[in-house]
């Protein structure tokens, strides 16, 4: 489950890739580093990312603010080796031999910082399960 790199691919799918994906894609990239290969992509991509997002991000360190949203392509998905649904239904093209995972994350659409530390919180602990499984940190 690699790509050419041997660095497995993950994609984070929402409907706007404004919050939960972005949040997604930059605790992977933060917490697993260039260990892993990482993209987001909405089925109907908003205009910016979330400003609650970018402010719960930023309070733990982490900077979303030049993030865009992006639109969910078949190449995306072809080229991913786990893809990460996150409450957008049955929009992402399923292929054979690609894992599907779906967390069921509340929307931070319209909601204040507050709202969304929670979800940023359980974010993290899955993606920190989700790298302990397809890109372990190497034992010395």
């Amino acid at each position: 489950m690699a790509d050419s790199s041997g660095k497995p691919s993950v994609l984070f799918v929402c409907v706007h890739n404004a919050g939960r994906s972005q949040m997604a894609a930059a605790w992977l990239t933060h917490l697993a580093g260039d260990r892993v290969e990482v993209r987001s992509a909405g089925s109907n991509p908003g205009e910016r990312v979330n400003p609650a997002a970018v402010e719960a991000m930023a309070e733990v360190g982490i900077d979303i603010s030049q993030e865009t949203p992006k639109i969910l392509t078949i190449d995306a998905v072809k080229e991913s080796d786990v893809c990460i649904t996150m409450g957008c239904g049955d929009t992402c093209p399923v292929f054979p031999g690609k894992r599907y995972l779906d967390w069921k994350l509340d929307d931070p659409a319209g909601q204040g910082v507050e709202a969304v530390r929670p979800i940023r919180d359980e974010i993290k602990t899955l993606v920190e399960g989700l790298i302990a499984e397809i890109a372990p940190a190497k034992t010395a």
